[in-house]
């Protein structure tokens, strides 16, 4: 199982996530996230990096490095648009590419809303969910964000990985009878445990917040790998 790690974007400047992204590489993670949101849930008032240019960045420093949004919103920009931006960071990261992609939620309405961007109906969003992941499967690792039951069916029919956000490693486990799933999420105390369990679900990937203690998670990691 692959570990990655969200950066800490949500800050006055890029410097925190740039560092970041350098110590995991370091360690010897995988790879990192960024998030896709216009500012951090719920607090309107503080800043947010653009995930596509900082991804940008952080691969040209860090060449051994996997890069992606998590998750890249479908919405925000058309779907086209959406395309071209993983394509675009794939020639700055060739090959180190990933594409989650999810359709948002209630939650993050407000932050379409107050840019005049309509929020279309969820079986719209499906939709272009699956053009999106249509176009870029074969070009790189494709994601969704796992939701709605007709969510995941897409998932299914495309043949794409399905990410789960927070959720018990048994909800994981039952999924990955039916495809290929991975895990994001808040890191608890006892990491390891917590490893352990997303591994033996069946999870390729788990991806972690900004607070990871990536020393620990690297240790697993070459634990892990030793083990084989």
């Amino acid at each position: 199982m692959k570990i990655g790690v969200l950066l800490p974007t949500f800050r006055e400047s890029t410097r925190d996530a740039l560092d970041a992204a350098r110590h995991a590489a370091d360690v010897g993670l995988d790879g990192v996230f960024a998030y896709d949101h216009l500012w951090p849930m719920g607090s309107p008032e503080r800043p947010s990096f653009a995930p596509f240019p900082l991804l940008a960045r952080v691969a040209e420093d860090n060449p051994r490095l996997l890069v992606g949004p998590l998750v890249a919103r479908i919405g925000l920009v058309a779907p086209r648009v959406l395309v071209e931006q993983f394509r675009s960071l794939a020639l700055v990261a060739e090959g180190r590419v990933l594409a989650p992609l999810g359709t948002g939620d209630k939650l993050s309405e407000a932050e379409n809303l107050a840019y005049g961007i309509p929020v279309l109906p969820a079986d719209e969003r499906r939709a272009q969910l699956r053009d999106v992941a249509r176009a870029l499967r074969g070009e790189m690792d494709v994601w969704m964000g796992a939701g709605a039951a007709a969510t995941n069916d897409v998932a299914r029919e495309v043949g794409v990985t399905l990410n789960f956000w927070n959720k018990p490693a048994d909800i994981v486990a039952a999924e990955a009878v039916r495809g290929p799933v991975n895990w994001a999420g808040n890191p608890r105390e006892d990491l390891e445990t917590q490893l352990d369990e997303l591994r033996d679900a069946g999870a390729t990937w788990a991806v972690f917040a900004p607070t990871l203690d990536v020393e620990r998670a690297a240790a697993w990691r070459r634990g892990s790998l030793t083990s084989q």
